[in-house]
């Protein structure tokens, strides 16, 4: 791991070049989230001896990410929904569930080219306490699981901003090139969400599960995961 003057890390936290070429601003995300990364989880995530609890995390949202994706298609895609918006979810979760699952092969390589272990992590608590809030009944189901989805893809966007600058050369290039993908997944879902539901509706659902979301992140977290909250007595 490495630091970085303030000024890269601000930089970061705004957006950051993509192999070089066109930067993609994450504003939208940082606007769109109710808070940011605390500062205690990356000096915590940054810390040498975690970071093959980090990638190993990192790896199983990647597969979870495509997991879920294919668990949409197969719960919607043939499903009584209107046909323009079953096509488009078709498109938009297969395309998101090939690019999670090459994210997971990549993190698998990166863990392997450093000589770390791929740790048997339990599940940590943000995602399940984001799908405890997804409502049982249709369609406020696919509605909640919608943008559990985008919110979920927002913060992992934010996160790899804010770890950027204190990774070393490789790994930072690495999570900076992950961002204009995890951007695209986070506008992917709340434009399938909004195809289904009143706009309005749709907003003030979006509302409530970001102030849960916030909670998640900005509270004391007795595990690190790439989602965790305030590290405090961190451990496996």
């Amino acid at each position: 791991m490495s630091s970085a003057d303030p000024a890269a890390k601000a930089a970061s936290r705004r957006g950051a070049n993509v192999g070089g070429g066109a930067q993609v601003d994450i504003g939208p995300i940082q606007t769109f989230l109710h808070c940011g990364t605390p500062d205690a989880w990356v000096e915590e995530a940054c810390q040498p001896g975690n970071l093959p609890a980090l990638l190993t995390d990192h790896a199983n949202c990647e597969r979870k990410a495509a997991e879920s994706a294919l668990a949409t298609i197969k719960r919607y895609g043939a499903s009584h929904l209107p046909v323009s918006f079953r096509n488009d979810l078709l498109q938009k979760m297969s395309r998101l569930a090939r690019e999670e699952l090459r994210h997971f092969e990549q993190v698998l390589a990166i863990i392997g080219q450093r000589k770390l272990e791929y740790l048997p992590l339990g599940a940590g608590r943000y995602a399940v306490g984001l799908r405890a809030e997804i409502s049982s009944d249709e369609p406020q189901r696919l509605v909640d699981s919608l943008l559990v989805g985008g919110i979920i893809e927002a913060r992992s966007c934010e996160r790899f901003a804010a770890l950027a600058p204190h990774l070393d050369p490789e790994l930072a290039s690495f999570y900076t090139s992950l961002l204009k993908s995890e951007s695209r997944h986070f506008q992917d879902y709340l434009k399938l969400a909004a195809q289904i539901s009143d706009e309005n509706a749709v907003q003030e659902r979006c509302e409530q599960l970001l102030s849960v979301e916030a909670k998640l992140i900005s509270e004391p977290d007795g595990q690190l995961r790439f989602h965790s909250g305030v590290p405090i007595g961190v451990s496996d």
